[in-house]
């Protein structure tokens, strides 16, 4: 068993898992959306693409290419709960939330994406 795969799986799973959980729920109720959630994804996020930057394979430039991806949005969509939350004078509204809620679905499509790689590049390994 590779350690290093391992653990690049479980991120790229946690990603995935940690945006789906936020991104749940009515699109312009903030309450279903927990901020804290989106901070935990974003995190892992970034630390998943981190480790995509060693792979020299085409199917991991598409996997660095998805997690840039969905870090861009993620992040995106922190910045604007950021401002909606204590910048803005509405606060958090339905409109801030459905914007901030409709980045985490980008993300999550590119997590999606990049699951179904690491599954295909998991099946199709062959040992040597």
């Amino acid at each position: 068993m590779n350690l290093e795969k391992v653990v690049f799986g479980f991120f790229v799973l946690l990603a995935a898992t940690l945006n789906f959980g936020f991104f749940i729920g009515d699109i312009d109720r903030p309450e279903l959306h927990n901020p804290y959630e989106l901070f935990a994804a974003v995190v892992v996020n970034l630390i998943a693409t981190v480790l995509k930057f060693g792979d020299r394979t085409q199917i991991g430039a598409v996997h660095l290419a998805t997690s840039l991806v969905a870090s861009l949005q993620l992040v995106a969509a922190a910045l604007l709960y950021g401002y909606a939350e204590y910048v803005s004078t509405a606060g958090m509204t339905a409109s801030w939330t459905a914007s901030v809620v409709s980045l985490s679905g980008g993300a999550l499509m590119a997590n999606v994406v990049s699951v179904v790689l690491l599954v295909i590049e998991t099946v199709s390994f062959h040992r040597g």
